[in-house]
């Protein structure tokens, strides 16, 4: 008989473990199915976080487990810093901190690698050899590789996001030494795996290369491809703490990372689709970086409007689309825009607003924004639900969106964001552009829809322009 059966109350603890394990992985599954929906998603929340709680609860029940006053004193710690981070972040800064605490997920996954190379490598040292199978610490590297990465590569996203780091850097034969970086970090990792730890410094190389690495892919990567690179690291971090629980054998973090990792890649599939552009593109090319693109010129010029004439207008007009953008949550413009749209409502004017997949700075920025100043779900539509409404709008008013409604990308084959889905802007029977100056897009390059005859530019900051057309509204009777 083994251990477990001959001890009823371990084997009591090893099924109240089960059991509870089970429990995570239905309430993680169901709170990111209800994450998918704005109307759920709150509730998704919820869902997820009963399930963290009651996968660390039982954690404490492990044989074996010591040290519960440091564990108790990080998970009181931590809990303290998240709320109150969560609590003083502004909703503008969102794709910050989600980048922030998605690097946290990584290091922690990266971590929990170290400690356990580490051991083995001490042991291997002292002739001590601790008893990690090739297939563990094969695991253990992977993960360990990829959480290191994903940590140090999310810090510099949150860097670039939070307007820390403002440059993008480039050199020649940049591709090859990242190539030398990440191959370095897998083949020392081959060489900690097959001598079972090899030595401490083996494993700190390991690691050194890994966070390099993670540093010198996101270096290059410009800021209209934040919301793929966030998506991607959220992946990269699922992955590996997937790996490390199998590493430790915990259910919970093999089910946890998996469910991330599995949703992470989706997504990060289809905001890519959505940029009409692959995965490789998005990391290893020029387009985010501003550093300009080679579409054909923009002929025409930029036909300004006051505030009091836009605000006649979408008083009087039957429907009017509302297209937010990474500018409107600069300007935290979006009260006042809701504020605006209440007043059109309340004329009998048929109000959406219409949202590209890469509009802001993380997956669902705006989403989160509208649904911050209180914008009612059904009034929001994603690019494919609203697209055949543009043709019947007397107005689509375009608030902070540049590259995600410029027609070019429909006939310019010449132009970086050719193919991309766009939001079709250009076919309402006025276009109305709140913009702070003439300047280009991330991609670089013009918007072909500035210059239109149906297109008319309210220049200004996006709050103020927002207020004076709520002023321009009520005016109108």
């Amino acid at each position: 008989m083994d251990a477990v059966t001959q001890a009823p109350g371990l084997f009591s603890a090893h099924l109240l473990i089960d059991v509870s394990y089970l429990l995570t992985a239905f309430l993680f599954i169901m709170g990111l199915k209800r994450m998918s929906s704005p109307v759920t998603a709150r509730s998704g929340i919820v869902w997820a976080g009963a399930g963290m709680l009651v996968a660390t609860l039982v954690s404490f029940l492990y044989p074996g487990m010591s040290n519960y006053e440091l564990i108790i004193a990080a998970i009181v710690l931590g809990s303290l810093v998240a709320w109150w981070s969560g609590k003083k972040v502004a909703m503008t800064d969102m794709p910050q901190m989600i980048a922030l605490y998605n690097g946290m997920g990584g290091g922690a996954a990266a971590a929990i690698a170290a400690v356990e190379l580490y051991r083995a490598a001490y042991g291997n040292v002292a002739g001590a050899a601790v008893a990690h199978s090739p297939v563990v610490m094969t695991l253990a590297v992977i993960g360990g590789i990829i959480g290191a990465i994903s940590f140090s590569g999310s810090l510099i996203a949150w860097a670039k996001l939070q307007g820390v780091l403002n440059k993008t850097l480039r050199f020649g034969g940049q591709k090859f030494v990242n190539g030398l970086l990440f191959l370095g970090s897998l083949g020392v990792g081959a060489i900690v795996v097959l001598h079972h730890g090899a030595d401490p410094l083996h494993v700190t190389a390991i690691f050194v290369l890994a966070l390099l690495f993670g540093i010198a892919m996101t270096l290059p990567i410009g800021g209209a491809d934040m919301p793929v690179v966030i998506s991607l690291y959220n992946a990269l971090t699922g992955l590996a703490v997937a790996f490390e629980g199998f590493v430790l054998g915990n259910a919970a973090m093999i089910i946890a990372g998996t469910v991330v990792g599995s949703a992470g890649t989706l997504l990060t599939q289809l905001m890519a689709k959505a940029m009409n552009r692959s995965l490789a593109n998005v990391l290893f090319s020029d387009f985010g970086s501003g550093g300009g693109g080679t579409a054909t010129a923009v002929t025409g010029s930029m036909k300004a409007i006051e505030a009091s004439d836009v605000g006649v207008m979408m008083a009087f007009a039957s429907k009017v689309i509302v297209v937010p953008g990474y500018g409107m949550a600069v300007a935290q413009a979006q009260h006042k825009v809701w504020e605006m749209c209440q007043l059109l409502i309340e004329k009998g004017v048929q109000v959406r607003f219409a949202i590209h997949p890469v509009a802001g700075r993380m997956p669902g920025h705006m989403n989160v924004l509208l649904a911050e100043a209180g914008v009612p779900y059904d009034l929001i539509a994603d690019l494919d639900e609203i697209n055949a409404e543009f043709e019947t709008a007397d107005v689509a008013l375009i608030i902070g969106a540049n590259d995600v409604v410029n027609p070019v990308a429909r006939t310019d084959k010449s132009s970086p964001i050719y193919g991309m889905p766009i939001l079709n802007a250009d076919k309402a029977k006025n276009v109305i552009v709140i913009k702070r100056g003439q300047g280009a897009g991330f991609s670089g390059i013009e918007n072909a829809l500035f210059f239109l005859d149906n297109t008319r530019m309210l220049y200004g900051d996006g709050q103020k322009a927002a207020a004076e057309l709520v002023n321009a509204i009520k005016a109108a009777g």
